[in-house]
């Protein structure tokens, strides 16, 4: 998607982009973190393509590596940040979301938001004339997929035909997940109980792009073989009904029993914060198949190369 103002793009999902030019941001990212070896971690690149940029971060729901990570990349490409979040703007006192990409849109140059209903992020888009880019929504987390996928090839596997199970809720970041899995034609079992299911939108759209989506209640037929295990937190801030979805979710832990399903050289992956004990035993997420701090690390640098996509520098 473009804006209005041309020369920049909207990342609101991975389709936003498309497969061409996500596959670009991770050669970018690739090539900036290898230059990057031994310097400090808030020098510029030796480019700095963002000099003289400010990106407004806007958060609507808490965040630890969303927030870091956009601050860290925005310093190593040279430019800076303004934080918001409601409790120290007008979001918080009912402000309309157009009414702020409208204002923020005249003051920076280009807007992160970290929000609840996706629809928000859409009214943002629609409204501002600088780019916009999802930092998180209920349903999809765009940013996240893109250092998953980072990390994922760093880690020697190629994405065509890899095989990719997961456990657990059918929430954001797997929705993303499935998007991806129909942009690179790899496959996705996704075990979950019965009623926390993907949006079938989202499975249908995989499937309709080549990739094969398995949806099971059987937590070993979807690790085995596996070449990826991703899971993530299963209570969200605020979330209710704790106890009854705790309950529901403990067939799905990725334990060690279920990573020895996988192919020896499977890793395992989760966007943390983690609960170790609930959706990973201590014994994977510390374990040597565990490659959640390099994909944390990597936040920064998939991010740095979205920022360059959505700003117009970087692919068609």
């Amino acid at each position: 998607m473009t804006g209005a103002g041309g020369g920049f793009r909207h990342f609101l999902d991975l389709g936003d982009a498309g497969g061409d030019a996500i596959a670009a941001m991770i050669n970018d990212a690739i090539d900036r973190k290898a230059a990057r070896v031994g310097l400090p971690k808030g020098a510029p690149d030796a480019d700095a393509p963002l000099a003289g940029r400010v990106l407004a971060l806007v958060f609507e729901k808490n965040s630890t590596r969303t927030r870091v990570s956009f601050d860290i990349a925005m310093r190593q490409l040279g430019g800076t940040v303004l934080l918001l979040d409601s409790s120290s703007s007008q979001l918080g006192r009912g402000e309309t979301i157009a009414d702020t990409a409208r204002v923020l849109s005249r003051m920076v140059d280009g807007i992160m938001l970290r929000t609840d209903d996706h629809a928000k992020i859409e009214e943002m888009a629609r409204h501002a004339t600088v780019p916009v880019i999802n930092g998180l929504t209920d349903m999809s987390h765009p940013c996240q997929i893109v250092a998953d996928l980072l990390t994922v090839i760093e880690h020697g596997k190629a994405l065509p035909g890899l095989e990719v199970a997961w456990f657990g809720d059918g929430n954001n970041v797997l929705h993303s997940i499935l998007e991806a899995a129909g942009l690179f034609k790899f496959n996705v079992r996704v075990a979950t109980p019965v009623g926390y299911e993907p949006d079938p939108v989202f499975v249908a759209l995989a499937r309709e792009r080549g990739a094969r989506v398995t949806l099971t209640q059987d937590a070993q037929d979807a690790a085995r073989g596996a070449d990826v295990i991703v899971t993530d937190t299963w209570i969200s801030m605020g979330q209710a009904h704790a106890e009854e979805k705790l309950s529901a979710m403990a067939p799905y832990q990725v334990n060690a029993a279920l990573m020895a399903l996988a192919k020896p050289d499977a890793v395992f992956l989760h966007c943390l914060p983690a609960h170790v004990g609930e959706e990973v035993s201590e014994e994977v997420f510390e374990g040597a198949q565990s490659v959640v701090f390099d994909e944390a690390e990597n936040r920064t640098h998939a991010q740095k190369s979205v920022l360059l996509w959505a700003f117009g520098l970087l692919g068609d």
